[in-house]
């Protein structure tokens, strides 16, 4: 999942996919305010003890993260790389770092109310999503998950992204088929740049690039996220 950590906004793709997929979900608590290490090896746990059943043990495992949660899956994909086979990262945040005034969105945060927070968060709407693509609902459901994250939680996920680094990662021993998906407006982060400079290191990966979508792309009533993967030959044979 993406900041929000809820899981919740994938509701829009699901139909398509659970044709191909047998679909699970990471939710993480807003109390969970784990780093980077001990939160990537919960999820790859979670990921193992669902392959130890014997119905899934022969399954491909495909592994997908949108922007904080494409940071979280390049992390447990490198801590557990035998558990997967396919990996999709769809705008991922792991330029946050590199921003220097995303470098203030923790320092502020962590001094606001809850709900002066919530009200902050709307204001971050339209650098999240471009809006005459996605849905009156679709908004709704993006501006409730938003204001249910409280704001200490927030901030400290603000944090984890400040010092996530993939040069620290051993993305190029990877040799996992990777596709990007990329929204070409995106106004919150140059996720076109950091794509490109992922694809470059991962030794199997491809990018795809949605020209007019945001950064929360899955949300648009246009993105199709079963077509994206059709299109690239990336659904389980």
């Amino acid at each position: 999942p993406g900041m929000d950590g809820s899981g919740t906004l994938l509701k829009t793709q699901t139909p398509h996919l659970t044709p191909w997929f047998d679909l699970r979900c990471v939710a993480i608590s807003p109390q969970d305010l784990s780093s980077w290490e001990p939160l990537a090896r919960q999820v790859g746990h979670l990921i193992a003890k669902e392959l130890n059943s014997s119905s899934n043990r022969k399954r491909s495992v495909y592994l997908c993260g949108e922007s904080f949660g494409g940071c979280l899956a390049m992390k447990v994909l490198t801590i557990f790389p035998q558990l997967f086979d396919h990996i999709i990262l769809i705008n991922p945040a792991s330029s946050f770092r590199r921003l220097p005034w995303m470098q203030l969105g923790p320092l502020i945060t962590r001094q606001l109310p809850n709900r002066a927070y919530r009200y902050s968060a709307l204001g971050l709407i339209p650098f999240l999503i471009e809006p005459f693509r996605v849905a009156k609902r679709n908004r709704q459901a993006l501006e409730k998950a938003m204001g249910d994250v409280p704001a200490k939680t927030a901030s400290w996920r603000m944090d984890l992204l400040s010092q996530f680094d993939t040069e620290r990662l051993p993305l190029e021993r990877m040799t996992h088929p990777i596709l990007l998906i990329v929204g070409g407006n995106d106004r919150l982060l140059p996720s076109k740049r950091e794509a490109k400079s992922l694809t470059r290191r991962f030794l199997n990966a491809k990018m795809t690039l949605l020209p007019h979508s945001g950064h929360a792309c899955l949300l648009e009533t246009d993105t199709n996220l079963q077509s994206i993967l059709t299109q690239n030959q990336f659904l389980p044979s």
